[in-house]
């Protein structure tokens, strides 16, 4: 370790702070993770576009939550009871980058109703999958 004008000389460490900041050298295998809240009564028909775009495979989870939508009232027995929280489906889903517009057109269009409430796509950078039966990794995975 040397020192000069206060700062020290690791090249390995530099290589691997230049990697983690600079965009140029992001991981070779980029995928995306597809997340989408949509309302249950379009699971299968996101389920059948999706397919139909050649996405393969994806989780669903049935999720309760709000947004502008903000609940609901609603009568049970006599009384009005405010719902809060809405009943959705999460789906979940990885995809290689080439087919994240296919992913996105194919929820998109099969979940629209035009009304509030149709739900959100959240997509974030995966750098790794593992099938774990096979041992294949990133895109041989998805």
């Amino acid at each position: 370790m040397q020192h000069a004008a206060g700062l020290c000389s690791y090249p390995e460490r530099t290589h691997i702070l230049t990697s983690l900041v600079s965009p140029d050298l992001e991981p070779e295998h980029v995928m995306k993770k597809v997340e989408a809240i949509i309302k249950p009564f379009k699971l299968d028909d996101v389920r059948e576009a999706l397919s139909a775009a050649g996405i393969t495979g994806m989780t669903a989870i049935e999720v309760k939550g709000f947004g502008r939508q903000k609940g609901h009232t609603e009568l049970y027995r006599g009384a009005e009871y405010v719902v809060d929280f809405l009943p959705k489906v999460k789906l979940e889903m990885v995809v290689t980058d080439e087919s994240l517009d296919a992913c996105i057109n194919a929820i998109t269009g099969a979940a629209r109703t035009g009304k509030i409430g149709d739900g959100k796509i959240f997509v974030s950078d995966v750098s790794r999958v593992v099938r774990i039966r096979t041992g294949e990794e990133n895109e041989a995975a998805v």
